[in-house]
């Protein structure tokens, strides 16, 4: 047991350089320009995996990194399978921290961490979480996902539920992402064109209609 606190300390110090790191010395410019990421990641040659990964960890803990410009490029460098599995590796360590981190110091942390507005409005979820409702939320565009980590932290969910909850609800986004990706790579307009024409639409379900699903599944569970 006393080794927890060393490992979390050690957790916190890791993300706390990272995040310095990312603005410090301005990387994060590199997420929103594919070309310079791209430039970025390659230069690493062998090791461009790992930093990959890192980046990926990187997007679901600091809040204004869009994880849309790293899944398309995890496609366009790897191939749609194996961007598939680095981004998802990536995606469900950032998760699996951020979740760690609320757990481990709670609401005055999240609160840090987490627009106000948005722990709000997903309060009801924070005291009564539920299997099938937190998967439609990572599973439908336009909920703030990187902020649920934080927010189901806060929860009695168990970690391994969470990890799998957190995991398969991003998979089918991360798949189109990392098709599409390869579809740029290898000047597939048209396949390109198509597969953001269905998660544009979808996109913007989620979007538009996310207060009704939220209601809708808060509904749901207050039945049971």
């Amino acid at each position: 047991m006393p080794k927890t606190p060393l490992r979390i300390a050690a957790l916190i110090i890791a993300v706390a350089a990272a995040v310095y790191l990312l603005y410090y010395f301005n990387l994060y410019i590199y997420f929103v320009d594919r070309k310079k990421l791209v430039y970025f990641l390659t230069s690493f040659g062998p090791y461009s995996i790992v930093v990959f990964i890192l980046l990926q960890i990187m997007q679901v803990l600091v809040a204004p990194v869009p994880g849309e410009v790293t899944g398309l490029i995890g496609g366009y460098l790897y191939g749609p399978v194996l961007g598939t599995i680095y981004s998802t590796i990536g995606l469900s360590i950032g998760s699996w921290i951020a979740f760690i981190l609320a757990r481990t110091f709670g609401l005055p942390f999240v609160e840090r961490a987490v627009n106000a507005g948005i722990i709000q409005k997903y309060d009801h979820f924070m005291k009564h979480q539920g299997i099938i409702v937190s998967f439609v939320l990572f599973l439908i565009p336009g909920f703030p996902k990187d902020a649920l980590c934080y927010i189901m932290g806060l929860s009695h969910m168990p970690l391994g539920t969470f990890l799998i909850i957190s995991t398969t609800g991003r998979l089918f986004g991360t798949i189109l992402l990392s098709i599409s990706g390869s579809c740029v790579r290898n000047e597939q307009n048209a396949a390109f064109f198509i597969l953001m024409g269905i998660s544009a639409i979808i996109f913007l379900i989620g979007y538009f209609y996310r207060e009704k699903i939220l209601a809708a599944v808060r509904g749901l569970k207050s039945e049971k």
